[in-house]
């Protein structure tokens, strides 16, 4: 079992993930901590292989933990779960070596998928002197793969109505359809679902055709790749 230590100050959230942890095979949470004097005392009594870290907390922060035990070269694996997106703690912390970065609020499906791959990745490695380079080539592989299907939404969109109109474009299967036909059935403006299908053709989702005839020329989709994407703010 991966023996998971839970940082985080607020106990609604602490609780919440939890419940996530205890929801994922293959793991086991050792202790919740409110700070970094309380993660400190867990991690010098228990064994610990992943630490689900929180940024924001009274007194020392998560990244001055997470700095601590880098220098202090603890062997324990951390996933950073916080509100803050901003590129220069998020670059800071992928220096410092975590696994993942959770932005706050996330759904049950991100934090386990991040802990799914976490696993493959340490039965990998768990027990092993030495590891082929088929076996790292693996590793790595699955991680590019799995970070290309990863898309951000763009400012304006938000992740629940693209997710919405991909449903309903999944039905179309071969079929080409245009801009109206989604908004009738989404019962989504017109112009909304214009700026969604813009997107999906920028992430090379569909393919867009000017069909010209009479009135105003008519743009028609088809999808040209509907791959498992993830898509996140």
């Amino acid at each position: 079992m991966i023996q998971v230590l839970i940082v985080e100050d607020d106990p609604m959230v602490a609780d919440l993930n939890k419940k996530y942890v205890g929801q994922v095979e293959g793991f086991e949470l050792v202790a919740t901590a409110r700070n970094v004097e309380e993660a400190n005392k867990c991690l010098s009594q228990s064994q610990v292989d992943l630490v689900l870290l929180d940024v924001y907390m009274p007194g020392k922060n998560g990244l001055q933990l997470l700095k601590e035990l880098r220098e202090k070269d603890e062997q324990v694996d951390v996933i950073l779960i916080t509100a803050a997106s901003e590129k220069e703690q998020i670059q800071q912390s992928l220096r410092l070596g975590v696994v993942d970065y959770l932005i706050k609020p996330f759904e049950f499906e991100r934090l386990q998928g991040a802990l799914q791959k976490y696993k493959e990745n340490h039965n990998v490695l768990q027990d092993k002197r030495k590891v082929s380079q088929e076996e790292l080539d693996q590793i790595f592989s699955k991680q590019d793969r799995e970070e290309s299907h990863r898309i951000q939404v763009p400012k304006g969109l938000t992740k629940n109505t693209l997710e919405h109109i991909i449903e309903v474009i999944r039905l179309k299967e071969a079929d080409a359809f245009s801009t109206d036909e989604i908004a009738r059935e989404t019962d989504i403006s017109r112009v909304s679902v214009r700026k969604y299908l813009k997107f999906l053709k920028e992430i090379d989702v569909l393919e867009e055709t000017l069909i010209y005839g009479v009135g105003r020329p008519v743009y028609q989709y088809q999808v040209k790749e509907m791959r498992d994407l993830e898509f996140y703010h």
